[in-house]
């Protein structure tokens, strides 16, 4: 299976990843922070859709019957636990030995994923289109913010929502999320981030809108030392989420 190419691609982020694939399951390994904040970007994810559909997120299955891409999946941490919420989940990422973990990791779990090593480009040519498309901690890894989050806004189908996690461009975030993450505490390999390609909530808001969606709601995510969790928060200094809607057809 040959990778995929797209203008959006950073093949050096693509291969580093790459190399990470085997570790996206350990929870004490390299990719332990993602663990660690998945349980609150998974809660907003349901209740923002549960909202915005008039669902109940505490159903058995709240994202029954709706469609459902990961884009820039990795191994599958998120994509796992959305299907397991009922969505039918499509997870992508350029990187070929990820997708294969993420669905050998599917399948012994019983979790129905589809993987597929493609880029949201390649979907959207295509013509797929989706009732929810994730792009978490992905915008600060491709090569053209602003084309890739057109592009992803484009996958969305009418009435239907976008989301993307990521890291504001501050001082905060640059002794946070590069030297307190990677090189003093140690949570991430060092390289992991470039400072430079980190994204503000209005760098976001304007390809978002240029995408054609309507920002409805951003929320800052922080770690509590205390406590070792992420929780939802109004602080957008480091990490934050955003939401998006489609205009109903």
């Amino acid at each position: 299976m040959s990778e995929p190419t797209g203008p959006s691609i950073d093949r050096d982020e693509v291969a580093r990843f790459d190399r990470l694939a085997a570790t996206w399951w350990d929870e004490a390994g390299p990719m332990r922070v993602l663990h660690r904040f998945n349980p609150v970007r998974l809660t907003y994810l349901r209740d923002t859709i549960c909202r915005h559909l008039g669902r109940d997120p505490l159903a058995p299955a709240p994202l029954a019957g709706l469609s459902l891409v990961d884009v820039g999946c990795g191994g599958g941490i998120l994509s796992e636990p959305l299907a397991r919420l009922g969505a039918a989940v499509t997870g992508l990422d350029p990187a070929v030995t990820n997708v294969t973990i993420a669905q050998a990791h599917a399948d012994e779990a019983g979790v129905p994923v589809r993987y597929r090593a493609e880029t949201i480009e390649d979907v959207v040519a295509a013509g797929e289109r989706f009732d929810v498309v994730c792009a978490m901690e992905v915008v600060e890894h491709v090569t053209d913010m602003p084309a890739f989050v057109r592009t992803a806004c484009a996958a969305v189908k009418p009435g239907g929502l976008f989301f993307a996690a990521t890291i504001n461009r501050t001082m905060r975030s640059f002794a946070l999320a590069i030297v307190g993450a990677e090189y003093v505490l140690g949570w991430l390999p060092k390289g992991t981030h470039d400072w430079d390609k980190f994204v503000t909530p209005d760098e976001l808001r304007d390809a978002v809108e240029a995408g054609g969606l309507s920002v409805t709601d951003t929320t800052g995510v922080v770690f509590n030392p205390l406590t070792g969790r992420w929780s939802a928060a109004r602080d957008t200094a480091v990490n934050y989420i955003i939401a998006a809607e489609t205009p109903r057809g």
